[in-house]
């Protein structure tokens, strides 16, 4: 097994292992490396739906999206091009932070990629945090913000005032390794607790171009075969959609995280 690093400012490509065999020692290695790097890439794995879940489940239980899962395999989000979902990733978000409890992780698989095109991005948002000033982060420690699902209900054509919402510090503690990062995203959030949203417009919208500033960010462009893992208590990802009506085929499976701190 060889890891090699592959930006800067996160994500590490772990090279000759099959992850259909490893022992729990091994596992935990595989997880210190997780907290570390936040992404892990696994290259030119051959993995069946239930091998794939397996894996992940190595983690913690797995977690299903409100809207979306295959028939057969409820636990996986197929990502495919072209097709309704194309263009549900083209933000900057954590997934599913409008969940009381969001998913600590989210892991992909390749099955079709296009030729050029088609690449994830991530931003490191514990490196955001770190370059606050000290006196934003001291009025950031003490706020929440309000997460909600309305506009992705929407978008698959449910109920918006049935979709699911929580609350959450906006600087949050990594449960494993106590560090922490900003957790806030456009995607789902909407104010900052006990403020209007008007109040909140301001300070959010810096946050949100704070959050991605080009020196917190890294991207994988993909092939086939490659297996995915990132850590969304402490990153925002971006499906970057540059690759037209070119076949992409990706299986999303999540685990269950614990309430943000």
């Amino acid at each position: 097994m060889r890891v090699l690093r592959f930006a800067a400012p996160l994500g590490a490509v772990v090279e000759g292992l099959d992850v259909r065999r490893i022992d729990d020692d091994l596992w935990a290695e595989l997880n210190g490396l997780f907290c570390q790097h936040h992404v892990l890439v696994f290259p030119r794995q051959e993995l069946t739906p239930e091998e794939q879940m397996a894996f992940a489940g190595r983690w913690g239980d797995l977690v299903r999206h409100p809207y979306a899962g295959l028939t057969d395999y409820p636990d996986i989000i197929e990502l495919k091009n072209p097709g309704k979902s194309k263009d549900i990733n083209q933000h900057w978000h954590s997934d599913m932070t409008y969940n009381s409890e969001p998913p600590k992780l989210t892991m992909l698989y390749a099955l079709e990629v296009p030729s050029l095109g088609g690449d994830t991005a991530f931003a490191n948002q514990a490196l955001a945090y770190q370059a606050l000033s000290d006196g934003l982060r001291d009025t950031l420690d003490g706020l929440h913000a309000l997460h909600t699902a309305e506009g992705l209900a929407a978008t698959y054509r449910e109920d918006p005032a049935e979709a699911p919402r929580a609350e959450h510090p906006v600087a949050r503690a990594h449960d494993e390794t106590g560090q922490r990062a900003l957790y806030v995203c456009r995607a789902f959030t909407r104010r900052f607790v006990g403020w209007s949203r008007k109040e909140s417009a301001s300070l959010l919208e810096y946050l949100f171009h704070h959050s991605v500033r080009p020196e917190f960010q890294a991207r994988h462009a993909w092939s086939a075969g490659d297996l995915l893992m990132w850590d969304n208590r402490s990153l925002l990802h971006f499906a970057v959609h540059d690759h037209g009506d070119a076949s992409r085929l990706i299986h999303r499976v999540q685990v269950e995280g614990v309430r943000p701190v």
